[in-house]
């Protein structure tokens, strides 16, 4: 495993890479001790600048959260995934998308232990009455990621 922390226009993340895969990215207060860059960090690293300079809607990254959450996290995750660039849906309708309008506090708790921050796009899920809801790396840093892909929100 390999652990690098890079600063980026939301603030420093830490990546996470077994070797072949990016298994997680957080947001993280500032940086720690890094290991050698993988081949598959520095393609992460590559396709997030890419991204956040405006010229990259789509990550081909690999990455893999299959040994992280329960199965139902792991289904909420994969519907975010589904979710396009430049787009957001309510807690509600990825409620309904994973079992029930019922979910929806069960789909936000999910959401914010997403192991791969940014490139499955748990940014793009706001509250019913079009506000940002919440954000586990904050709202600021919410706010901007939606900025980046051409959405303003209240």
């Amino acid at each position: 495993m390999a652990v690098v922390y890079k600063e980026f226009p939301v603030g420093w993340l830490k990546i996470v890479s077994d070797g072949e895969e990016i298994t997680g990215i957080d947001h993280v207060t500032g940086p720690l001790e890094s290991d050698e860059q993988t081949e598959v960090i520095g393609v992460c690293i590559e396709q997030l600048n890419e991204y956040f300079d405006g010229g990259r809607n789509q990550f081909t990254v690999p990455i893999n959260f299959r040994y992280s959450g329960t199965k139902f996290q792991q289904k909420v995750w994969n519907e975010l995934w589904k979710i396009p660039y430049g787009q957001t849906i309510s807690y509600k309708e990825l409620a309904v998308r994973c079992g029930g309008a019922n979910y929806s506090r069960a789909v936000a708790n999910a959401n914010g232990k997403n192991p791969v921050s940014i490139i499955v796009p748990c940014h793009r899920v706001i509250a019913s009455d079009g506000t940002l809801g919440g954000y586990t790396g904050g709202l600021d840093k919410k706010s901007k990621l939606l900025t980046i892909e051409g959405l303003q929100l209240i």
